[in-house]
């Protein structure tokens, strides 16, 4: 599999557009090469940066379904409803996308955004399930998922 971006590149510093206090909008993301058996997707993004402890999930979408192969720029949790996906609290207790927000000094943190091709339609957790419950089971369950990296620092 591939995730590729038109907002965001492997490496490279998000824009300020992908910030919480910068506009809070979650990258275009476009992936291909699916494994064979794929049902359905969902999309993370996940901060191992974050001094918790735990690192900060920002964001978890699960049950998009296998027709669908891109998120445009800022996709709402209306129109991720519309596909049937279901989008779980992020740490920042909102079902949307969080932008990054290392605190001010922190250094630089990575931002893994991660496509997961699932072998079943629906990952069958309930709507108040947390990301980190989901990411156990994305990875348990996952035939297939690919990463992009991008980095933010608050100086």
């Amino acid at each position: 599999m591939k995730l590729l971006s038109t907002t965001i590149e492997e490496g490279s510093r998000m824009p300020a557009a992908q910030s919480y206090a910068g506009g809070n909008l979650s990258p275009a993301l476009l992936w291909r090469d699916a494994p064979a058996g794929t049902k359905s997707f969902a999309v993370t993004c996940f901060d191992p940066d974050a001094p918790t402890g735990s690192g900060w999930w920002h964001w978890c979408v699960l049950d998009i379904p296998r027709s669908v192969s891109s998120l445009p720029e800022g996709v709402s949790p209306e129109s991720l409803s519309e596909l049937g996906a279901v989008m779980l609290r992020n740490d920042y207790g909102e079902a949307a996308f969080g932008g990054a927000a290392p605190p001010a000094g922190d250094g630089m943190h990575r931002y893994v955004f991660t496509v997961w091709a699932l072998p079943e339609e629906k990952l069958g957790l309930a709507a108040d399930a947390n990301c980190p419950t989901a990411g156990f089971m994305l990875n348990a369950k996952a035939i297939g998922k690919a990463k992009l990296t991008a980095t933010y620092v608050v100086e």
